[in-house]
């Protein structure tokens, strides 16, 4: 299991698709992601369809439904748009789980001090955000990613713009990280 690349961001509105490292650059850790409850695997993308690995982690963890997602703008319809509604603010009442099996992008999170860190994904990279997290989601400037989604159960598409705050899993997700 290698490592993954992330750092905290600068303020800059530029294009999203920028990487937007603070000068100098402020790296985060595999540590530091797994205190706000991101976790990481690298997996084989080649072999997706018959991982062991990924087997293994989607049997351990209940991830029952998939499915695949290519977001370019040769693939996507409405492209344009969804890449902004991605990259909206929001969280989810349940864990999101993607698995990068070709280009590249970035997840954005907030740390417990609401600052934003960027996530480099890749091919081969799974990351898993926890319900009631702020995030948001971007291609890179290549403009190219497929990824598998996964989900425990039925998919659930909705997300909740924040403010998001009264929602119960947002107040446990804040309270797991006062506890830890």
């Amino acid at each position: 299991m290698s490592g993954i690349e992330a750092w905290y961001m600068d303020e800059s509105s530029e294009d999203q698709r920028l990487p937007h490292r603070l000068s100098p650059n402020r790296p985060v850790t595999r540590e530091q992601l797994e205190q706000i409850g991101v976790y990481h695997w690298k997996l084989n993308a080649d072999i997706y369809e018959n991982d062991p690995e990924l087997q293994k982690i989607r049997e351990e963890r209940g991830y029952s439904y998939m499915d695949i997602i290519t977001i370019h703008p040769d693939k996507l319809p409405d492209y344009g748009n969804k890449v902004k509604m991605f990259y909206e603010e929001h969280l989810h009442l349940d864990d999101e789980i993607r698995y990068i099996l070709d280009g590249s992008s970035y997840f954005d999170v907030r740390d417990r001090d609401d600052r934003w860190i960027r996530v480099a994904m890749s091919k081969g990279d799974l990351i898993t955000l926890p319900a009631g997290i702020y995030h948001r989601f971007t291609v890179d400037e290549a403009n190219y990613t497929k990824a598998m989604r996964l989900f425990i159960g039925e998919p659930v598409w909705k997300a909740y713009n924040r403010p998001a705050d009264d929602f119960d899993i947002r107040k446990a997700y804040v309270s797991s990280l006062a506890c830890s």
